[in-house]
């Protein structure tokens, strides 16, 4: 009876401490995930038509889809251009401001700064900046590059996105390398200066194998955002021209809501989140396991 008592007074601190968060996780996640998986079992015209079962239709239709797929190899290949070019500028901003340059809190503080501004407003500065600022130096200037309307060029434009993505989130993943660069054992540093070790070989063998914990960390974070971007390419370039920057956030977007498909366009978010928790999953344990060796 004792017993009892006791396993029902440890059950109720249980949910008293961890109901709360479980409620609002299952609100949050569990339970839209769960109605996201039910539509794509259903086949819905508008959100007032009434759900008809379609069964495993809705994943064979988003299987076949040409522009789906068009759309994901874009996004893979922004994820690696993203990724790359983030995480070098991010370092090298952080082995900057961490080397004892003068105003270097101030340089920390300007380069975080594009970060804070959201998505939407960041693409139509940038938009206005493809668009007039450069096209006007480059006339100035006799520079053909800048000449060039890059948002109407199917190839600049991908081009546009991956530097407008480097200025904002550059700035974030410095912030990250600085923890990790402070973290790094001065006296391990000064003992190699004595030895005679340059400025490379400290950074290539002593200092880069102890900051894999940062770039674990920043590799995820650029990786997830970079699969999952949106707001960047439809306030810059709108997937144009002809569709030739849609990344497949915006394609699983423009299937389900432009198009009244719900039941296609929530497969193929499905289908989305499993390759992107498949391809984070894999980032992370091959990542942890250099993590240990290192």
């Amino acid at each position: 009876m004792i017993a009892e008592k006791k396993a029902g007074k440890r059950l109720g601190d249980q949910l008293f401490f961890t109901g709360p968060t479980i409620l609002a996780f299952s609100m949050a996640l569990l339970i839209p995930f769960a109605y996201g998986f039910f539509l794509t079992l259903t086949k819905m015209d508008s959100i007032i038509s009434p759900l008809e079962f379609a069964g495993f239709d809705n994943y064979s239709i988003a299987y076949t889809d040409p522009k789906f797929w068009a759309s994901m190899w874009l996004t893979i290949k922004y994820v690696g251009a993203t990724i790359v070019m983030v995480n070098v500028v991010g370092f090298a901003l952080a082995y900057l401001v961490t080397s004892g340059i003068r105003k270097q809190n101030f340089f920390r503080t300007a380069l975080f700064t594009p970060n804070l501004i959201g998505g939407l407003l960041l693409g139509y500065i940038w938009q206005f900046i493809f668009v007039q600022s450069l096209p006007a130096i480059g006339e100035k200037l006799g520079i053909e590059l800048f000449r060039l309307g890059w948002l109407g060029d199917e190839r600049l434009a991908f081009w546009a996105l991956v530097i407008v993505t480097i200025w904002q989130q550059a700035g974030y993943m410095m912030i990250i390398f600085v923890a990790g660069l402070i973290s790094v054992p001065k006296d391990i540093i000064e003992a190699s200066t004595i030895d005679g070790a340059s400025a490379w070989k400290r950074l290539v063998h002593m200092i880069m194998p102890m900051m894999v914990p940062s770039f674990v960390v920043t590799v995820f974070l650029t990786l997830k955002s970079a699969f999952m971007v949106y707001d960047i390419n439809l306030s810059l370039t709108a997937g144009e021209p002809y569709d030739s920057t849609m990344m497949v956030s915006m394609h699983v977007v423009k299937k389900a809501f432009v198009e009244s498909n719900f039941g296609v366009g929530q497969a193929e978010a499905i289908i989305l989140f499993a390759i992107v928790a498949v391809v984070t999953g894999l980032q992370v344990y091959f990542s942890k396991k250099m993590e240990v060796e290192a």
